[in-house]
């Protein structure tokens, strides 16, 4: 009988407080497999750009990637975080969370504030840390996207230097402006801007950035008239196949919680790509006759671009008319670059610039709050507001990008230089920038003939 007492009633755990325990524990242990997936991404694209690249360039393209898992996954603890995302102004965060001052386990509403009017946080029932660590995932492939236009002629204390100050005066203010309580063009006190998992932050960003690189920097010798082919073209597939794997972590988990949203962008995201990459073959069947294993990759990836704006604000179908729609401006925006004669060298604007202009701007226009109700109905649902919301913060990235990369590269070229030597760009970078040659011996033949056919016989360590 003592099992119904007054006493053993009142030390019987609250319902409520049990099932929120349960909740918040549900939600951090899907965010901590979310951050996962999307540090997974950064080699896989590392092997998705190495695929694409001379057989001597192919460890510095993959270390171009795998440097960014040290640079930023310190700067970000150290400061990025802070300006990223604490309490600021409209353009950047404040300093009271550098070193991750401040920044520990609490699940309060960190994100928007505690204050009545305030939107209520989706990410209240994970720890901030929890929080900090995922976005800090997005931080870490940011800038390595940006590296694909650079392919084969960079010096790599320049681009060592270049990607950590972009992290800084590029990324953190865009990551504020959209995402981050009072951010300017974001849902917490900004002009309403949908971009649910990187539209603008990390797609449009690196895609600027990447062709505003490629023209300072200038053209590869060999380009356009001596390029190879890729080298390695299932290593393209094994990448493309790890992004897609990723992308999971990357929109669903920005529902920053388990449960109906995180579903809702884990269909879009799934849908995007495969539509992506099967308008892409067929249009390679269609115009070239022959579908390819690079060009399925390829409108894949684009694909995943084109709906991460769009992932938790859509429908399936309208996830599925993303995809297809930004293939097809993907594919021709590579033609034109080529005919501009712009050595971009893996596409990177094209993809990811084009791509993420493209699903930003579809997200103004297929977006329904049925979806979400904390995000806005698009053109197609009686809101064509929300399309110039979209289009002014597509434009602010771009100048933002385009401009601050400008900046930096021209303060690098005036320091420490840009490119490596004509001898080191035709011997490959493997062996001139890291000592080093990626597949033993049939990398010292390949060395070895392209060094007795160079005007010197000398490898170039500048």
């Amino acid at each position: 009988m003592g099992l119904f007492t007054g006493e053993a009633l009142a030390q019987a755990p609250d319902p409520l407080e049990a099932a929120a325990t349960a909740q918040s524990a549900a939600d951090t242990a899907f965010m901590l497999i979310c951050s996962a997936l999307v540090l997974l991404m950064t080699p896989g694209l590392a092997f998705f750009y190495g695929g694409f690249v001379r057989s001597l360039n192919i460890l510095n393209t993959l270390m171009m990637s795998f440097v960014l898992m040290l640079v930023v996954g310190v700067t970000w603890l150290l400061w990025g975080y802070s300006l990223a995302f604490a309490p600021g102004t409209s353009f950047i965060g404040g300093l009271q969370w550098l070193f991750l001052n401040g920044v520990g386990l609490e699940t309060t509403d960190y994100l928007t504030g505690s204050e009545p009017e305030a939107v209520v946080s989706y990410a209240a029932t994970i720890p901030h840390q929890a929080f900090m660590v995922y976005q800090g995932m997005f931080a870490v492939i940011t800038p390595a996207l940006i590296s694909g236009a650079l392919i084969g002629r960079l010096k790599f204390k320049a681009y060592f230097w270049f990607v950590l100050l972009w992290s800084v005066v590029i990324y953190c203010p865009l990551a504020h402006m959209v995402w981050a309580k009072g951010g300017l063009m974001g849902l917490y006190g900004g002009f309403g801007a949908l971009d649910f998992a990187g539209g603008t932050v990390v797609h449009i960003s690196s895609g600027v950035s990447a062709l505003v690189a490629a023209i300072v920097l200038g053209n590869r010798k060999s380009y356009p008239g001596h390029l190879t082919p890729p080298h390695n073209v299932p290593y393209i597939l094994l990448g493309a196949g790890l992004l897609w794997f990723g992308w999971f972590g990357f929109n669903a988990g920005s529902a920053l919680a388990s449960g109906g949203l995180a579903t809702v962008a884990f269909v879009s995201t799934n849908a995007g790509a495969a539509a992506a990459g099967l308008v892409w073959i067929l249009m390679e069947w269609v115009l070239t006759g022959k579908p390819t294993a690079v060009g399925l990759a390829t409108g894949a990836v684009a694909g995943l671009v084109g709906v991460t704006p769009a992932a938790g604000f859509v429908t399936p179908m309208g996830a599925l008319l993303i995809g297809g729609i930004t293939a097809f401006c993907c594919y021709y925006a590579i033609r034109i670059k080529n005919k501009l004669g712009i050595d971009d060298a893996l596409d990177t604007f094209p993809v990811h610039g084009v791509g993420g202009t493209v699903g930003a701007i579809l997200t103004g226009i297929f977006a329904t709050t049925e979806v979400n109700a904390a995000g806005a109905n698009g053109l197609l649902f009686g809101n064509p507001a929300q399309l110039f919301k979209q289009l002014a913060a597509v434009a602010i990235a771009y100048v933002i990008a385009g401009v601050g990369t400008l900046v930096l590269l021209k303060i690098l070229q005036a320091t420490i230089g840009l490119r490596v030597s004509d001898n080191a760009e035709t011997q490959g970078l493997d062996p001139s920038e890291h000592d080093e040659i990626g597949y033993g011996e049939q990398g010292l033949s390949d060395l070895s003939a392209i060094t007795a056919s160079s005007s010197t016989g000398k490898l170039s360590t500048e």
